[in-house]
């Protein structure tokens, strides 16, 4: 409790106003693309705020003289994942081609090397007056300036190429993303499939490897401990939650989300309770395991707090994942909600998370051969 109200004062006092000041910048930059479909897109993106508050948030945990650093570094990441993940879901002849190309933007915002593909060589639209190449660069640039750099590099690409995967197939045929995901070495055979596709399509692990990338003594040991953690414990209660908050969005869609592959919504609280708690052992595990354990709930009570989370289909998953978080989570929902409530006092407005886990059409993929044995 102690390190979450430590970690909850720096948030508010160094991180938020860093945060807004970002913000602030990239809404200024967005409003000059002169194409006015991807202005939309990009301003979109932009407003929705809470995983981008997140992800600035692991700045919280880390040293004081890299913290401006790390929030440009984590913020302009996630911008670059909300906007192209808005403009993969657009309408296109050739979605999945244009998902991992425009997707493609997350593993050259992670490397140092010049250059950048043809982000929207598949997308109708595609003049963004330097848009997107210019938060690849802040991105890469923010990343090469912390001392550890070049220690997580193979273990950031690793998951950017997870997430592109995840997208592009998420997107592509009926049951391309269950094959896929049946195809690689399993993450743990515990998982079910969609548990861990859930995981792949997470930023999470990144912004945690990112964040640890600002101590000067970071090991290579100390980024598997980091990436085995995150992935996929609280990489897929992420992605899951995410998908559980807008589940009445996807029915109205006629889209079948990831957490609807479950038999039941029994089944679903059950299992979304067991990634909480393998999760949350998983950080405190780790060295200075406390602050992990506070970043781990507070992304998902970020969650837990959102009307949403109050529907009669969620409500159950969200009681056995605030069960799992313990005592924690009581004051990080209050404060998630007080943070809402200014906002709408403010004349804000609630945006909903960035979807990490898309929907997926209905079809064949939404009940595979472990849902009964789930």
């Amino acid at each position: 409790m102690g390190t979450f109200f430590c970690a909850a004062m720096r948030y508010w006092l160094a991180i938020f106003p860093r945060t807004c000041i970002e913000l602030r910048r990239w809404r200024r930059r967005a409003r000059h693309i002169d194409d006015p479909v991807l202005r939309t897109a990009a301003l979109e993106a932009l407003g929705k705020r809470a995983n981008i508050e997140g992800a600035a948030a692991f700045a919280a945990v880390m040293p004081r003289r890299r913290r401006g650093t790390l929030v440009r570094a984590l913020i302009a990441f996630q911008a670059v994942y909300n906007y192209v993940d808005l403009l993969a879901e657009q309408s296109c002849s050739r979605r999945a081609l244009d998902a991992r190309r425009l997707h493609a933007a997350l593993i050259t915002a992670l490397d140092p090397a010049p250059g950048h593909p043809d982000y929207y060589a598949f997308h109708s639209d595609r003049d963004d007056g330097g848009y997107l190449a210019e938060m690849v660069d802040v991105c890469r640039s923010a990343l090469g300036a912390l001392p550890s750099s070049a220690t997580i590099a193979e273990a950031t690409a690793g998951s950017a190429a997870r997430i592109v995967d995840f997208q592009a197939l998420s997107l592509g045929a009926d049951r391309a993303l269950e094959l896929w995901v049946r195809r690689q070495s399993p993450v743990d055979e515990s998982l079910r499939w969609w548990e861990t596709a859930a995981a792949a399509g997470s930023s999470l692990v990144v912004h945690a490897l990112i964040a640890a990338a600002a101590a000067p003594s970071l090991r290579g040991e100390d980024v598997a401990a980091i990436e085995a953690a995150y992935f996929p414990w609280a990489s897929a209660l992420h992605s899951l939650l995410d998908s559980a908050v807008d589940e009445a969005e996807d029915a109205a869609a006629g889209q079948l989300s990831l957490v609807r592959c479950y038999g039941s919504t029994a089944e679903a609280a059950s299992r979304m309770q067991w990634l909480a708690l393998r999760g949350l052992h998983a950080a405190r595990a780790l060295p200075r395991g406390r602050r992990h354990v506070v970043l781990v709930v507070a992304m998902a009570c970020s969650y837990l707090s959102a009307p949403e989370a109050s529907a009669p289909g969620v409500v159950a998953l969200a009681e056995g994942v605030r069960g799992a978080l313990g005592p924690l989570a009581i004051p990080t929902v209050t404060v998630f909600r007080v943070s809402r409530l200014v906002r709408r006092f403010a004349g804000g407005r609630h945006v909903p998370a960035v979807r990490h886990a898309p929907a997926i059409r209905l079809g064949d993929r939404g009940r595979g051969a472990d849902v009964g044995a789930a």
